[in-house]
């Protein structure tokens, strides 16, 4: 190890001998310049890796649309529905679902409706006008029995529990002052083998155990009201 000498000045106070040699400004940059390219190397390769692990979004096999109708007298059943956007990856679908009000707090007289993209909720659409639909009647007390039923018949649409997926069409909650009403809208309602096991499988999925399914075809529900309406299949 060095030994810096002391020297004696006027005053007697002593001081060092020699002062240590400053390193160059070349090589302070040098390193730091090494420094940072290697910093930058490290990030670029940390992001890397955070882009590889991203995980990427699901997608479901249809694209599926939200509606939401408010009822209005003053317009046209066409014009009370509004779209409210359309989900083709599960992510999007959680994000739309928690988003919105369950069906037990929307307004009395109100609908939601997921339907496959392309086909409204309404009888006279060419996808509807040969179907029918099962129907659940949920009691007015039951709000958190309406939500839970109402989320499970989402999933089962969007991630196809049915068999004949081809032949579904989407799904309606109805609030009503006397009972609400959830219902899944089938293509062809002469296609019995479909609809049965179509509403076997909701019952089983849903655990429906004191639920009577009804499946109602379109037509009649066009020319009769509620109980008026004939069920030609029950569950």
């Amino acid at each position: 190890m060095k030994t810096f000498g002391k020297r004696t000045g006027k005053n007697g106070a002593s001081s060092d001998s020699t002062t240590p040699t400053p390193t160059p400004t070349t090589e302070v940059n040098s390193e730091t310049s090494e420094q940072q390219s290697t910093q930058d190397e490290s990030t670029s390769v940390q992001e890397s890796e955070v882009d590889e692990a991203a995980p990427s979004k699901h997608p479901l096999q249809n694209t599926w649309t939200m509606w939401y109708l408010e009822n209005d007298r003053n317009k046209s059943w066409e014009d009370m529905q509004n779209e409210i956007t359309s989900v083709e990856f599960v992510e999007n679908f959680w994000s739309l679902y928690n988003h919105i009000k369950p069906p037990s707090e929307i307004k009395m007289g109100s609908d939601y409706s997921l339907f496959k993209k392309g086909i409204r909720p309404m009888w006279e659409d060419a996808a509807n006008k040969q179907g029918g639909r099962w129907l659940i009647t949920v009691h007015k007390n039951s709000k958190s029995e309406l939500d839970n039923l109402w989320l499970d018949v989402l999933l089962c649409l969007i991630g196809e529990g049915f068999d004949h997926t081809d032949e579904i069409c989407g799904a309606v909650v109805n609030i009503r002052n006397k009972s609400n009403k959830i219902s899944i809208w089938t293509a062809n309602g002469m296609n019995e083998q479909a609809a049965l096991e179509i509403g076997q499988k909701l019952r089983d999925s849903l655990h429906l155990g004191r639920y009577t399914l009804q499946y109602q075809l379109h037509k009649d529900s066009m020319v009769k009201q509620g109980s008026s309406v004939k069920s030609i299949y029950n569950l």
